[in-house]
């Protein structure tokens, strides 16, 4: 996995020392999450995200992207609507560091740095590596990392490396030329059920509880003692936990190559 991440990285690097020949550019927006503390609302913005990337256009309706994203996605079972969540008593906040590669399909013919005011939905779906680090808010007021805990009673801690496989849709506008807007919401499926440090179920051995130096609760915080609640279900049962980047981006094109723009019409 670890080998995966630094080959995507790699490869955005690559992209954007080639950018005389690319559209480079700036992203924006919200961030959300599915998991265990969110399992019913997909489109729940909980945090958000910025980033740069570098686009090819290969031609009017096809294009490759390499992204850098910086995010964050939170819950908390106290804002929940559902008294078992609520009981559960849980929290976490998670930053999230994702580079990426992904392949663009445009539905209508787009042609940026050339014609202005050109404007498509567009379609994609790639592949990438996302580095995260949940934590979560103890009642003393202070921030615990909650992977080094191993909450659930791991033998090992999991890692802070996941897959992502990132699809969705947007929109591209292009205007004064040389300049784009983009929005589109991405969702992306990962191989973690841990971006929320939530997956299985309470230790069995209740001296794996995990409290704070001060005495607080980590592990359990649902006011039943440790006895009672070692073995039972903490998360939803769901083997996977999923993030959406809901971006608008900002990009600039360079054009080096006219092949691709070459077209007998004029505007």
């Amino acid at each position: 996995m670890r080998r995966i991440f630094t080959l995507l990285l790699l490869l955005t690097a690559t992209l954007a020392a080639k950018a005389q020949t690319w559209e480079l550019g700036g992203l924006i927006g919200g961030s959300g999450y599915m998991g265990d503390l969110n399992s019913r609302n997909p489109l729940q913005v909980s945090g958000g995200n910025i980033g740069i990337f570098a686009r090819k256009n290969y031609s009017p309706y096809f294009s490759a992207r390499g992204s850098y994203t910086f995010g964050w996605i939170s819950a908390d079972d106290k804002n929940s609507s559902y008294p078992e969540n609520r009981n559960r008593n849980l929290n976490f906040l998670t930053t999230l560091h994702e580079v990426s590669a992904r392949a663009e399909v445009n539905f209508l013919e787009y042609r940026p740095g050339i014609y202005k005011n050109s404007f498509t939905p567009y379609i994609f779906l790639g592949l990438g590596g996302v580095y995260y680090t949940p934590t979560a808010k103890a009642d003393d007021g202070l921030r615990y990392d909650l992977r080094s805990g191993s909450t659930e009673g791991e033998a090992k801690p999991y890692s802070k490396i996941a897959l992502s496989i990132p699809y969705g849709i947007g929109v591209k506008y292009n205007f004064l030329g040389k300049l784009s807007l983009t929005a589109d919401a991405t969702y992306h499926y990962t191989n973690t059920d841990y971006l929320d440090d939530v997956s299985g179920y309470y230790p069995t051995d209740i001296s794996k509880f995990v409290r704070t130096g001060g005495g607080d609760p980590i592990t359990n915080r649902t006011g039943l003692t440790d006895a009672q609640v070692a073995g039972t279900q903490r998360g939803d049962g769901r083997p996977r936990d999923s993030y959406m980047f809901f971006s608008i981006s900002i990009s600039y094109t360079w054009i080096s190559d006219r092949c691709y723009f070459v077209n007998n019409s004029r505007r």
